[in-house]
């Protein structure tokens, strides 16, 4: 009966975790490129009271194992990056993915960050940055007298100069992929960083190489589905529920059992 408690506080632990994550989902359902995780359990070791294909009593061989689980563990949490729902804002700056790829972002430290978030804003020398102020790479300055920016599909950044027919070519928006995007680690303000599970960055420009193409003046929604994640929340509620049962119900066999003597 113990095992059983400890077993079930387990599954309580793990729900928690569960919960945890789907809480964080719903919380930026709002947030511009935000791609949902998904929490992944394994079970724990097993206590083998008699094993499969042993010989029994009768000189038969047992089919089947005699074995007790001893409860789940949460083992990962798999970010989808599934491409969430386009946004029209009609603002020039804001450039989201059609299809796989990142934005490069130089961090203060001079490491380089990943980000689905194109929702980009000009510094007060015309560079162009996220909305935390970090440069996006390569470097596009935009000049003070530039009256329009544009952005092809493939990335390529002109400005319409006054007193200029022809736009002026700005710089190249490159993008970056992974062969296990999955392996990235989030570090907040929309942005991850490679670890030895990504891989390293392919870079590339957009619409070649399997990258996406660049749409100026959208934004990517976040891929939370609310009503999903609902029902995820009752069902991880409900095991966190059924788990606490167990619990009780381990505890009121002890009683029994403590009470046998009376």
């Amino acid at each position: 009966m113990i095992k059983a408690m400890r077993t079930a506080a387990s599954g309580m632990s793990a729900q928690q975790m569960n919960v945890d994550t789907i809480a964080n989902n719903l919380a930026n359902v709002n947030t511009t490129g935000f791609k949902r995780s998904k929490m992944e359990f394994q079970d724990l070791l097993y206590s083998s009271v008699r094993k499969a294909g042993v010989s029994a009593a009768t000189g038969t061989t047992v089919p089947t194992s005699l074995e007790v689980g001893y409860g789940t563990r949460p083992v990962a949490t798999v970010r989808q990056f599934a491409v969430g729902d386009l946004s029209e804002t009609g603002n020039p700056l804001d450039m989201a993915i059609e299809g796989n790829g990142f934005y490069q972002i130089t961090m203060p430290d001079g490491t380089t960050a990943y980000s689905r978030d194109g929702s980009f804003k000009v510094s007060q020398d015309g560079q162009l940055t996220t909305s935390d102020g970090f440069f996006v790479t390569p470097e596009i300055t935009v000049p003070t007298e530039a009256e329009s920016i544009s952005v092809g599909f493939d990335g390529r950044v002109y400005a319409k100069i006054s007193g200029q027919v022809d736009p002026q070519e700005l710089g190249q928006i490159e993008l970056a992929r992974f062969i296990n995007p999955a392996g990235l680690e989030a570090i907040g303000h929309n942005l991850f960083r490679t670890s030895a599970a990504s891989g390293e960055a392919v870079t590339g420009v957009p619409g070649e190489d399997g990258l996406g193409s660049i749409a100026q003046g959208y934004l990517e929604l976040s891929n939370v589905d609310v009503v999903a994640e609902m029902v995820n929340m009752i069902v991880a509620q409900r095991a966190y529920e059924i788990n606490s049962k167990a619990i009780q119900t381990s505890d009121d066999m002890s009683g029994i059992a403590n009470s046998l003597k009376r």
